[in-house]
């Protein structure tokens, strides 16, 4: 969702406004106020997105003038992928962006960037992590799946894991599956050309998938020991965010208000259409994620059980996500 390749689309959604001087830590019920004019360390920022529907806070945010109330003038840069966000913010040509846990959990890990996370950005739901096979194919249940070659965006990153844990979980031996990288948008013609025996997808393609190409779902990743995973969250680096931590909490207090709107499935369906240029038949049949207004360290230490799960990080070196919120400065 790393959280994916070149984007042309996909999707996910909803939530309600926390502090934004404890909207890190999940506290408060009282918004902190907008900065005035001219407070600002820097007014001007890039922000690293996708465009995609698990970013659609970042549109609404936009189109409704948060940042813009805040006093920042927002720049967008697509990126290849979420794991294109590191080196982003390392090299300082972003100063906020997109990009899945693991991602940002690995950087941090091993020493390649600093990570403040600033807002949470995305959580599954059931419906929205399946993966598929082809409408003639053999495979119909999770068992089917053992010893098979399964499409998945980028290797090591949550899709991955979260297709590990449920394909465990269902008895099936993960190490027996071969991981293939193929994009989301061009996964169903694999399936179809039979270059891999299933997809790992997420939405609009489930559902694209399903209305075209009549593929069927043989396991939800999203279930079980996975539900509710957090999938991606927006961040900055802690050089910047130490030096402008004013900016860093307007840009926190903007998202936060863009994903609390995502609670309207409605706004959602609208910005969408536009934003990730998905026809309307296909957004009201979507599975959409969550958009949590709170961080929970909680909630992300379950993304760094499963990385040392799977050998993506020693469990005796694991890093504390709680280390990692941005707090926004009191007064």
């Amino acid at each position: 969702m790393s959280l994916a390749r070149p984007w042309r689309i996909a999707l996910s959604c909803v939530l309600a406004l926390a502090a934004a001087s404890c909207s890190a830590l999940g506290g408060g019920d009282e918004p902190a106020k907008p900065n005035p004019a001219g407070s600002l360390e820097q007014t001007k920022v890039v922000v690293g997105t996708l465009p995609i529907v698990d970013t659609v806070p970042l549109a609404i945010a936009q189109q409704k003038g948060y940042f813009k109330e805040e006093g920042l003038e927002v720049e967008l840069k697509t990126l290849p992928g979420g794991a294109a966000a590191v080196p982003g913010l390392a090299n300082g040509e972003l100063q906020f962006a997109f990009g899945n846990y693991v991602s940002f959990f690995n950087a941090q890990y091993k020493n390649v960037l600093d990570v403040k996370l600033v807002a949470d950005a995305y959580q599954a739901a059931q419906g929205m992590f399946l993966i598929l096979t082809g409408k003639e194919s053999a495979i119909t249940k999770p068992a089917d799946l053992a010893g098979k070659r399964i499409a998945i965006n980028t290797k090591a990153n949550i899709v991955e894991l979260t297709a590990r844990s449920a394909l465990d979980a269902s008895g099936v031996d993960s190490k027996s599956v071969t991981f293939t990288e193929i994009p989301f948008p061009d996964m169903q013609t694999a399936v179809e050309r039979k270059n891999v025996d299933a997809a790992f997808m997420v939405e609009p393609y489930i559902t694209q998938a399903q209305r075209k190409a009549g593929m069927m779902p043989v396991l939800d990743a999203a279930t079980g020991a996975t539900l509710d995973v957090p999938i991606a969250v927006w961040a900055t680096s802690a050089k910047f965010a130490q030096e402008k931590p004013k900016t860093a909490a307007a840009f926190q207090r903007a998202i936060v208000k863009g994903q609390r709107d995502a609670a309207n499935r409605s706004l959602v369906e609208e910005t969408v259409t536009t934003y990730a240029k998905v026809d309307k038949d296909t957004v009201s049949l979507m599975h959409l994620g969550t958009w949590p207004t709170a961080m929970s360290p909680v909630r992300m230490q379950r993304v760094i059980d499963l990385m040392t799960q799977y050998g993506l990080m020693d469990k005796a070196k694991q890093i504390n996500p709680e280390s990692m919120i941005f707090n926004a400065p009191q007064g």
